[in-house]
Order: structure tokens, then C-alpha cells, then sequence
């Protein structure tokens, strides 16, 4: 099926929403094209495009939930996955931590979409392939990569008037060089939702660099070092990091922002005064959807760490009132 614009996603939630006949329906679809092309040995060895668009309808009868799949959106498709989805609910037990769906909100536009990523087409992933391949054969090296291409839509919407819409792209690469007698490897990601922020040529040369200096590396004995971490390597230390600053991870006790007793850090200084850390959904260089997708509440640009200091938690619905927090 067709990526589904604004009008003709409205239309279907609407469908949906219509269909129900229990006390809140809550709808989300996922639409996407992916393409991508892979290499090894300084050969492609696959290359590929699948589209797909997804529908989730959920239902609730007081505290008791059901929800159900498909991916075909004739009007009596439609209704059967309501109809299973309100079965599964009248047969499920209550969940005691069950919340109302939210009230209409309203969302600004980020700006996930980029027309040129959505252009990438066969020719241009395999120019990416060629970029690394001919360069690993010059410099004597065997290389290895990935490349992924997605352009897509997520939608949401609830029986209390809830909407949303927002289409985006996204790329991501990956390569590995190595020597012919393996002594020599290296490794490089890239990621970005405007290919015009993407060089296939210059993340292979950085692979590339770091298979032809690795030849002759030593090990070091144990000690306290000084080094400087790429992008990657930050990034995933980070992201690791944040996906502790769950409110109620670190309430339970679970987590490295837990407070020896009970609670948490919030406010304590844990970094360098220097340290300010924010989540900015309208970024220009990493923008996101503009609501929480499993809350539906819309986002707002929130201080993380400020001036080295925990500024704010991941509250969920249910825990915030829980922790006497609003949300």
C-alpha cells in the first residue's frame, strides 16, 4: 500500500474511531519505505526496497484493554480489527495501572522530512557501495557495509479528538575496512534524516584511515588514560545513559539516579557545571515527532541537565500523579 497523507490517514482513524463501540478507542499508523543495499568483500551482495503501512487500534471498556493489528484498510477489515480488538478487551483483566486517553491536543510541525532523502533511489545507494568498495581495493583493504534508507509517516489519533500527523526520513550507514591479513581494522557510522548532511566518500575514507593506522597497534597495560571519543562512541555512551533518567526506574531503586533510602537525584549536581543537555524536538539538526508516541501528549523543549545538574525525569502519565508530579 501507498504512503498515506494527512487527509486520507484522518480519513481512516476517522473509519476506525467510527467503528468503535467501547468507552475510548485510540488508533496509530506506521507507514514506511525502506531501501537499502549491503556489501562484503568488496562485492554487493544485497539490495532491496519494502514498503509496508501498519494499523493499531486500541479500546478500553473501564480498565480492561484490547488492542489489534492489520495492514489492509477496506472499510470491513477495519471494522473486524475493532471488533477483535473490543472482543480481547471484554475477555482481559482491568489494569490497575490503566489511564484515560488524553484530551485533544495540539502539536507543532517538526521538521522531520527531507524531499531529497525521500528522492534516494537504486542508482544513488549503489554509488554509496561503489564509494567504499573502490576505495578499500586501492588501498589494498576489504571492506564491508550497510546502507538504509527510510521514508515514512506516523499518524496518531483517539476518540477524545486527538490528531496527529508527521512524515520523516531518515538514513544510516555503516562500514568496516579491513587489511587482507586482518592485522588492520575500522569502522565508521553515519546517520541523518537530509542527505545532503551524508558524504558516503568521507565516512569510508574515515574507515579506511583507521584500518591502514590500526596495522601496528599495541597493547596497553592497565591504567588511567586520556582519550578522545568520536561521535559514535559518545553518542551511544550517552544514549545509554538518558535511558536511566526514567522517573519511576529511579524511584524503585533502579537505576544510577536512585537515592540511597528511596527517591531520586533530581536537582543533585552529578556533572561539570559546564554540562547542559537538552531535548529539543524542532532541532534543526536532529528534529523528532512532536508527541510522545505511547502518551500521545504533545512535546515541549525540556532541559535534561543544566549547569551540571539533573534538571528534569521521564514522568510517565501514571507516575507522575503516583510521585505527586505533574506531567
Amino acid at each position: 500500500m501507498k504512503q498515506l497523507n494527512q487527509d486520507e490517514a484522518k480519513r481512516i482513524c476517522e473509519r476506525v474511531i467510527g467503528f468503535s463501540k467501547a468507552d475510548e478507542c485510540r488508533v496509530l499508523i506506521n507507514g514506511n519505505r525502506t531501501g537499502n543495499i549491503r556489501y562484503a568483500q568488496n562485492s554487493v551482495s544485497t539490495a532491496g526496497l519494502n514498503e509496508n503501512v501498519q494499523l493499531t487500534v486500541s479500546v478500553a471498556f473501564g480498565k480492561r484493554q484490547g488492542t489489534a493489528s492489520l495492514n489492509e484498510f477496506d472499510d470491513k477489515s477495519l471494522e473486524k480489527a475493532v471488533r477483535r480488538a473490543e472482543d480481547v478487551a471484554r475477555l482481559a483483566p482491568e489494569n490497575p495501572e490503566f489511564l484515560p486517553a488524553i484530551g485533544k491536543q495540539e502539536f507543532r510541525a517538526s521538521a522531520t522530512f527531507n524531499q531529497d532523502t525521500a528522492a534516494i533511489d537504486p542508482e544513488f545507494r549503489a554509488e554509496v557501495a561503489s564509494h567504499s568498495i573502490v576505495a578499500g581495493r586501492k588501498n589494498k583493504l576489504v571492506t564491508a557495509g550497510f546502507f538504509v534508507d527510510t521514508t515514512g509517516f506516523e499518524t496518531i489519533a483517539n476518540s477524545n479528538g486527538v490528531f496527529g500527523h508527521q512524515e520523516f526520513t531518515n538514513l544510516s550507514f555503516t562500514c568496516t575496512a579491513r587489511t587482507e591479513d586482518g592485522r588492520g581494522s575500522g569502522w565508521v557510522t553515519r546517520a541523518a534524516n537530509d542527505v545532503r548532511r551524508f558524504d558516503a566518500r568521507e565516512a569510508s575514507a574515515v574507515a579506511i584511515e583507521k584500518a591502514l593506522r590500526s596495522v601496528e597497534a599495541k597493547a596497553l597495560e592497565p591504567g588511567r588514560y586520556t582519550v578522545i571519543l568520536e561521535p559514535a562512541a559518545t553518542s551511544e555512551i550517552i544514549g545509554r545513559m538518558f535511558g536511566a533518567f526514567d522517573a519511576r526506574q529511579a524511584d524503585e531503586g533502579r537505576s544510577f539516579l536512585s537515592k540511597k533510602g528511596g527517591g531520586n537525584r533530581l536537582g543533585e549536581k552529578l556533572f561539570d557545571e559546564q554540562v547542559n543537555v537538552w531535548a529539543d524536538p524542532w532541532d534543526k539538526d536532529v528534529p523528532v515527532r512532536p508527541w510522545d508516541s505511547n502518551s500521545m501528549l504533545a512535546r515541549e523543549r525540556t532541559d535534561i541537565i543544566k549547569n551540571g545538574k539533573v534538571a528534569s525525569l521521564d514522568y510517565s502519565r501514571y507516575w507522575a500523579p503516583a510521585a505527586g508530579t505533574a506531567t
